[in-house]
């Protein structure tokens, strides 16, 4: 087991911290040499005092055409939220490419945006092709694929480069699920999530490897509230919220302390 340390990338909109991550874009060395290669997941920390840009992510076939990329599946975990916080999720309705194109250059895609309210721990998946946008006043755990590819469709009027026809030919007529607390266990094909809560002390065993170890058998525990330690064969490290755990496969660790902790496994 051992912590890392976030690679920060300060934003127009605030702030985001990369945990994990063996992408060429934000490479933490010591998980590449750790794990043995390349990691399928980054896994973020995003603190915003302003909205993001309306965006789009492509899906593994569009990513590889036009970017030599993965596609981008991701999760927000809702850990801090201002009063009236809110985020686009889809849109409101169903829009043909050159509708949505459209609205862009006539200032009004705003009008075709679905806004949803939303409080400390809430959770939200967005599939590849999501129309979709982070509020202000938040602060997420973010889990997606390992992936940098973003395709702006609308930047508020702050004059950044849109991608506007890349988005609209990645867009897909998602079916938008209900947001709301995160129900303690999440799993799609790239990527699980489950609670866990321990008072005083707790042990956990990581999951096993298959015949032979990958990157992706590796588990990644962050700390979502309080504080203790974590101890196994080789010695003890103190964990606190907004922290990162990474623990391989098989491996024993007795916690202390009292935590909440968001278990991360790779799909």
């Amino acid at each position: 087991m051992f912590t890392l340390n976030p690679i920060e990338s300060k934003k127009i909109w605030g702030r985001e911290l990369w945990l994990a991550s063996t992408h060429r874009d934000g490479e933490q060395k010591e998980l590449r040499e750790a794990v043995g290669g390349d990691y399928p997941l980054i896994i973020k920390l995003i603190e915003t005092t302003d909205k993001l840009s309306v965006q789009v992510h492509p899906d593994n076939a569009a990513a590889s055409l036009y970017e030599n990329d993965r596609g981008k599946y991701e999760c927000w975990y809702i850990l801090d939220a201002e009063p009236n916080a809110q985020l686009v999720y889809g849109t409101n309705g169903i829009f043909t490419p050159s509708e949505l194109r459209t609205a862009v250059k006539n200032n009004t895609i705003s009008d075709c945006l679905n806004y949803v309210p939303v409080k400390a721990g809430d959770f939200l998946y967005i599939p590849a092709g999501t129309v979709h946008a982070i509020g202000a006043g938040l602060r997420l755990l973010e889990v997606q694929q390992s992936s940098n590819v973003t395709y702006r469709l609308y930047d508020w009027g702050r004059g950044r480069e849109l991608h506007l026809e890349k988005a609209l030919s990645v867009i897909k007529p998602h079916t938008i699920r209900k947001v709301g607390k995160f129900i303690g266990v999440f799993s799609c094909p790239y990527f699980s999530l489950e609670d866990i809560y321990f008072e005083r002390s707790y042990d956990f065993e990581a999951d096993a490897a298959g015949r032979e170890e990958t990157p992706r058998d590796w588990t990644a525990l962050f700390a979502v509230s309080g504080e203790g330690s974590a101890k196994n064969s080789e010695g003890e490290i103190s964990l606190k919220a907004g922290e990162l755990l990474m623990v391989r496969p098989s491996e024993k660790i007795t916690f202390s302390g009292d935590m909440h902790l968001i278990k991360v496994m790779c799909g």
